[in-house]
């Protein structure tokens, strides 16, 4: 804040929890809830105790972090502070059919739609980019709802508004109803959805452990990530996928591993964050280790009793 040829009038101020700010010689003014401008107006008319007809400048130095909550098809839903970050250019994966050019989303130098859903880990494989609510309440009035269709961008390359956001905001990702496999492989690479997703792979695999892989990958890429099957120990058409749902429960489904079918179907569905993977023993050797864990405690004796014989012997 400066005050035009008036020296000793100008400092920065920080608005505090209470919603005032401090000033030279006119201490402190309540500033919430005020646009710059007005701002500027009522600092001038505290002045105009003091001074005749000051012109009072005003600038934002910093903007504190906007607290938003981001929920729904998410990779990891919650509250989050944005800061402002700079104007920058979004691009995604997407492209229009025949073209090689990129889709551009309008973006502007203060936290966005866009920009929460990425800060949230990016979309699930469930995630319907044709229906992001964004709910808004301004001031004392009912709450609002913008509905965004993110997926023309994608499909089409069409620009899409990008909404600024605003304290207070709620972001909703819906859940889709049904994807086609060539949805699914375009949201998977575009920069709505996480770089990668960590699934654990387990069982009769090469290096069974959290694997990292490209978001919307089918649960044979999984397997292939891990070093593929165990040679003459894996079961291929008995595999199980574990996964925590939304609402706490742990869902089992009995796969084969079937890299040929797309992704989305029966047998190879597309994963998402936290997914367990587990890779069964075929039946020969289920028998094989059952044999080795019976003989096991009897070995040593047959071991002793042919040393005794060999003793005996000399």
């Amino acid at each position: 804040m400066s005050v035009f040829k008036v020296p000793g009038y100008e400092g920065t101020a920080e608005v505090i929890a209470d919603g005032t700010a401090s000033f030279p010689r006119i201490g402190s003014v309540p500033v919430a809830g005020l646009t710059l401008d007005q701002a500027r107006q009522r600092i001038g008319a505290a002045y105009g105790r003091y001074l005749r007809r000051p012109s009072v400048s005003l600038d934002l130095v910093y903007a504190r972090p906007m607290r938003i909550t981001v929920t729904g098809e998410v990779q990891r839903p919650g509250l989050y502070s944005l800061d402002r970050s700079g104007s920058f250019q979004l691009e995604s994966a997407g492209a229009t059919a025949g073209s090689s050019q990129p889709t551009t989303i309008q973006a502007s130098g203060w936290p966005t739609l866009v920009e929460a859903i990425q800060k949230a880990g990016g979309i699930t494989a469930r995630g319907d980019l044709r229906a992001v609510v964004l709910k808004r309440r301004v001031g004392s009035g009912p709450q609002q709802e913008l509905l965004v269709n993110f997926w023309e961008a994608l499909r089409d390359g069409q620009q899409i508004d990008n909404p600024i956001l605003f304290d207070g905001d709620v972001v909703m990702v819906t859940q889709a109803d049904t994807f086609s496999y060539e949805d699914l492989i375009k949201i998977g690479s575009s920069t709505f959805a996480p770089d990668t997703i960590g699934v654990n792979v387990v069982g009769e695999v090469v290096r069974p452990g959290v694997i990292r892989v490209r978001a919307n990958s089918h649960l044979s890429n999984a397997v292939l990530a891990a070093g593929g099957f165990v040679k003459e120990r894996a079961s291929v058409g008995n595999l199980q996928l574990f996964r925590l749902e939304s609402n706490g429960t742990v869902t089992k489904k009995e796969v084969r591993f079937s890299p040929s079918d797309p992704l989305g179907s029966d047998n190879n569905p597309a994963l998402r964050e936290g997914d367990v993977v587990v890779v069964n023993r075929n039946r020969r050797a289920a028998v094989n280790d059952a044999v080795r864990a019976t003989l096991e405690p009897v070995g040593p004796i047959i071991n002793a009793a042919s040393l005794l014989r060999l003793l005996g012997a000399n």
